[in-house]
Order: C-alpha cells, then sequence, then structure tokens
C-alpha cells in the first residue's frame, strides 16, 4: 500500500515500521505508542496527513505525496541532552536529502559559482528547518512524553515537501519537485531511516553532542549573515555568528554584545534587515 521500507542498517540496528496512506498526524500516533508502553526505535511515516502540526501548533499542510513521518525514541541521556536531539534529526535530515538528490547543486538551480562556492547543498536553519535555495523544504517538531519510571519518551516529527509546498506561508517554501527531483517519499523515508543510525550513534545518548553540533554548523544556513530573532514579543537584530555548545542561537548585536537565545523565530538577510 504506502511503499514504505526501512533502510538495510535502520532493519539491522532493531528499528521498527507502522507505515500508512493517510494518517492524522504521525507524532500523534507516536505519543500514543509511548502511552502504552512501546520500548522506542519506531518510526511512523506516511504518505499524507490530514492533522498534522508544526513548532508552536501551527499547522503543517501535507498533501498526498509528501513525506510525514515520526521517530518514538526512548534515550537513556541526562535531561539537559535531550533539547539537542533536534540537531541530530536535523543532519541526518539533510544528509538523507543530501543523498536522495543526485547533483544537488544543480537541482537547486544554482550557477556555477555557487556551486563551487558550497551552495550546492541543502542548508540547515536553526532550530529545525531545512532549506532548498533559501525556501522551506521540511521541518522537524520535537515532542515529549514522561513515563512511569522517570525516564521521557521523546517523538521526533519530519515533514518534507516532496510533492508540493504548502501556498500562502509567511516565508518561501519549495518542495523537491519544484526543484526538478524526482525521488518519492518512499525514497527520502529510506535514506532518512539509513542516516538516523549513524547520527544517533555519534550523539551517543548525548556523549557525542559536540560532534553533532559541528555536523550542523558546516551545514547551516546564514552564518555570518543579518538575521532577526523574534522572540517574546521582541526583535532582536544581528548577525548569526554561531551555534554554541548548547544548540543556542549566537547574536552579535550591533554593540558588539553576544546575545544566546534559546528559541524564536529567525530571519536571515534582507528579510531580517526589513522586518519590524
Amino acid at each position: 500500500m504506502s511503499g514504505f521500507a526501512l533502510g538495510a542498517k535502520a532493519r539491522a540496528a532493531g528499528y521498527r515500521l507502522r507505515a500508512f496512506d493517510t494518517i492524522g498526524s504521525t507524532n500523534n500516533e507516536a505519543l500514543e505508542a509511548a502511552r502504552a508502553g512501546d520500548p522506542g526505535g519506531l518510526w511512523f511515516a506516511a504518505l499524507q496527513q490530514t492533522n498534522g502540526r508544526g513548532r508552536r501548533g501551527r499547522p503543517w499542510a501535507s498533501p498526498y505525496g509528501n513525506l510525514a513521518a515520526s521517530l518514538l525514541i526512548i534515550p537513556d541521556a541526562a535531561p539537559e541532552t535531550l533539547g539537542t536531539i533536534g540537531f541530530v534529526a536535523g543532519v541526518a535530515l539533510n544528509t538523507a536529502l543530501s543523498q536522495s538528490v543526485p547533483g544537488a547543486g544543480v537541482q537547486l538551480g544554482l550557477d556555477a559559482a555557487a556551486i563551487a562556492d558550497g551552495q550546492g547543498r541543502f542548508a540547515l536553519k536553526w532550530p529545525n528547518d531545512v532549506l532548498a535555495d533559501g525556501a522551506k523544504l521540511a521541518g522537524i517538531l520535537l515532542e515529549a512524553q514522561a513515563l512511569p519510571d522517570g525516564r521521557r519518551a521523546i517523538v521526533i516529527g519530519i515533514g518534507v515537501n516532496v510533492v508540493a509546498a504548502p501556498a500562502g506561508t509567511p516565508y518561501p517554501a519549495t518542495s523537491l519537485a519544484e526543484l526538478g527531483a524526482t525521488v518519492t517519499a518512499q525514497d527520502v523515508f529510506a535514506a532518512l531511516s539509513e542516516a538516523w543510525v549513524a547520527m544517533f550513534a555519534l550523539w551517543r545518548d548525548g556523549h557525542g553532542t559536540a560532534d553533532v553540533l559541528a555536523r550542523w554548523r558546516s551545514c547551516a544556513a546564514g552564518l555570518g549573515a543579518p538575521v532577526a530573532v523574534q522572540r517574546d514579543g521582541e526583535v532582536i537584530r544581528g548577525i548569526f555568528e554561531s551555534i554554541d555548545d548548547d544548540g543556542r542561537l549566537i547574536v552579535r548585536d550591533g554593540n558588539n554584545a553576544r546575545i544566546a537565545i534559546t528559541a524564536g523565530d529567525v530571519h536571515f538577510g534582507a528579510t531580517a534587515s526589513a522586518r519590524s
């Protein structure tokens, strides 16, 4: 029916899969599994979501043929490191997309100079988006469920615009189809399940966070560029300097002060300069 399958390395690592053509929300299914006592290592994948959501409860449009996937894990990690799982997922997704789309620089419609300058890769936008040619291609949502034994189950929701991007968004959005790629949601999922195994092993229940963050920085969008961050009703402007060892966005403002940001909506370049 849905045609989804785990990659060989994911199967060998003991991951399981529940696949659907259409579902309300893969994250909801994963949270229900956590509450029912599932031990984790369980993927949910669908070609369509009818009740998907993004950050801060925003709706996530997912027409038939796009990828909606969620992974339930129960890591043996210190609570303060759990937030960095989003970076693990970001690097894994970036890797999967790059592997799924041959000649990614050409697919993004960039000229030869831009490709030579390293702009042909998909880019990671803090904290949890993947961009293609500056437009949003994919998003990641982390949710947690407290367990009776004191641990926390983590659900990593991933949505990829494979066949179509939503219209009328406040930011540019694109899809793999619009970029000229002929891959399917099933192709992307198989690559994602493989890339996740490698990145999760690198993370090592939080002990390898520095290695994961280094990988994330190497794929980051907007480093060194003007940035505006909307946070709690205020707008912080400056230069996107880096992310620190805790995964916080570091902005250097006009007074040369370094500001560490834990959460917010990020806008780069001309958009950052124009926003009020």
